[in-house]
Order: structure tokens, then sequence, then C-alpha cells
């Protein structure tokens, strides 16, 4: 028996509940996760797992083992890198979520440079709106805009994400340009709402340092990043928005900004990862690239006025970008 990788399969059924998920993430048979764990608890003589129909759970001795385990396994990829080739060119598969847009516009265009740089990682990245549950789900890393909200991941900060107010030329010759928040009224709005929570945002604004949450009348609400941009270019009201997610419209005409000098505070975009990767190659490579890609990307993260994203004194708690 490869101890290291009974180890490494047994730590993958307790983050991920199952057998069958454990197997599925690490590709490899679902019979050889079963004979292995087998043959680890033969070896160590105590039952690490409890099983039922429904799920997989640690025993007391499991969950002290899991505890070893992670750190042993850590321990081992920091020095397989520390004294070999993989601490200049790491190799293995990166599993990494990230919200849709900032994907598609910021990420993607240029990952071609991360791949050159590292071409023995082979990325898994999924793009959607909604939190990932890292441990559970088996990610190695996520891109996430808004406060903390779990303090057990490891957390870097990213970027300050400046917003902006905006909405479709049609709908503001209908409605009329606002050039103040008390002109809101009589306005119409896009509203968000959390797939998982069912959480609902409406709009901020900063007012001589103020901040004043606003709800508006709607006739739609999206739970999309996309969505809810689709809805605005559409008519049906005022968004606030990441200005990155939007840039294309703004400079387009598409999209007309509104009430700058009120704008929303900046989106904090940060990387986290759970604790047990934090000496991951992999993980450290990424991070580190993604730190120089936004650090380039000043005039598409700050928007047109750098100077917006310094006013702030609260960040937004939404991800609508």
């Amino acid at each position: 028996m490869d101890r290291f990788n009974a180890m490494r399969v047994f730590t993958r059924i307790v983050e991920l509940g199952g057998f069958a998920r454990a197997a599925d993430s690490l590709q490899l048979p679902r019979a050889s996760v079963t004979i292995l764990i087998k043959q680890l608890e033969a070896h160590l003589g105590v039952q690490l797992l409890h099983r039922t129909t429904r799920q997989v759970s640690p025993t007391l001795d499991g969950a002290a083992y899991y505890q070893r385990c992670i750190r042993l396994l850590a321990d081992l990829e920091e020095a397989e890198a520390a004294f070999s080739q993989g601490r200049h060119n790491p190799r293995g598969t990166l599993r990494i979520d990230m919200p849709a847009g900032i994907g598609h516009l910021i990420v993607m265009p240029a990952l071609p440079e991360f791949s050159a740089r590292y071409p023995l990682l082979e990325l898994e990245i999924g793009l959607n709106d909604r939190p990932v549950d890292l441990i559970r789900e088996g990610v190695d890393c996520a891109l996430r805009g808004g406060p903390l909200l779990d303090e057990s991941l490891v957390a870097r900060p990213l970027a300050q994400l400046a917003q902006v107010t905006c909405a479709s030329p049609g709908y503001l010759r209908e409605q009329g340009v606002p050039t103040s928040v008390a002109q809101l009224q009589g306005h119409r709005m896009v509203e968000y709402f959390s797939a998982v929570s069912g959480k609902r945002y409406g709009l901020e604004f900063l007012v001589d340092g103020e901040l004043h949450e606003i709800n508006l009348p709607k006739q739609v609400a999206v739970n999309s990043a996309d969505g809810y941009l689709a809805a605005c270019e559409a008519g049906y009201g005022l968004i606030q928005t990441p200005y990155y997610h939007a840039a294309r419209q703004l400079q387009a005409g598409v999209l007309q900004e509104v009430l700058a000098e009120h704008a929303p505070p900046p989106l904090p975009l940060t990387a986290l990862y759970p604790p047990q990767r934090h000496l991951s190659t992999r993980i450290r490579v990424f991070v580190d690239w993604l730190v120089e890609l936004f650090a380039r990307q000043d005039e598409l993260i700050r928007g047109r006025n750098q100077g917006r994203a310094q006013a702030a004194k609260r960040p937004r708690q939404g991800g609508r970008g």
C-alpha cells in the first residue's frame, strides 16, 4: 500500500463527504478508493470513517488522523517543491472558481500568459456567480467579491473594484437623467438577488462621505451578473455593477453612467483557499500571478475616475460582477 496515496484519498473522502466524489475528484476508479481505505484502516488498526447510505463522516480517530494527514501532505508537497524542478515549474491539476464576469473579461484573456509560464499545470476553472464550498467541492482556490464571510479560509486581497451606477440611454430619455440622489424619486431599478441566500440588493450612494441605501420600484429581479446587466441594457432601470463588467457597454454608449460623484463603494476582490493548502506551490504561483494581473488592470479595475475608489467608507456586500 502506498501510504501517502492512501492518506491523500482519505483526506478527499473527509472533505467531500463520500467515496464516489473523492474518486471523481482524484480521477481514480471508485473500487480503488474503497480498497485503499480498507487497507489503510487495517494498517492502522482503527476505523477511520462512519459509512451510511447517505453520507460518510470521520470517526473520532478519523478526525484526528485527518488533521495529521493534511499537515503531512502539505509538508511533503513543500519539501518536493523545494528540492526539485517543481519549485519553478509546478505540475498537476489546479481547481479554481471565480465569478463569470471576472473570468470572461479579465482572467481568461490573460490566462495564456500564465500557462506559458507554468506549462505543466492543468487548470479546471469554474465560472459562476454562486459561492462554492471549497472543501466539499474540491476547489483549490476561489476568487470572490465582497467582504470575507468565511474566516476559516486564507484570504489574499487582489483589488478594489470600482463600481458604477448606470442605465440605458432609452431609459434615461424616458425617465430623465438624475443629477442628485434626491432626483431618484420616480425612477426604477433592476434588483439583484442571491441565488443561494435569497438576499436582495438595492442601490448604494456616497453623499458627503455618508452611505445611503435606496430601494426603488422594480419590474425585473435577476440572480446572475450577466442577467443583471442585460436587464439594464433592455431599459428596465438603474443598476450598480463593477466598472469592468460594464466598461464595454459604457464605451460603446449602450449604457450611460449617472451620479458618478456619488458612486457606490468599491467591491473588494479576494483570492481564497483552504488553510491546509497554504504551502501548495500550485496555488502560490497562481495567486501571485493574479496579484500581478490585477495590478496591471488599473483603468479597468478602478474605472475612469480613479479617485472614486478611494472615497468609499464601507465595502458593498453583493456579488453583481
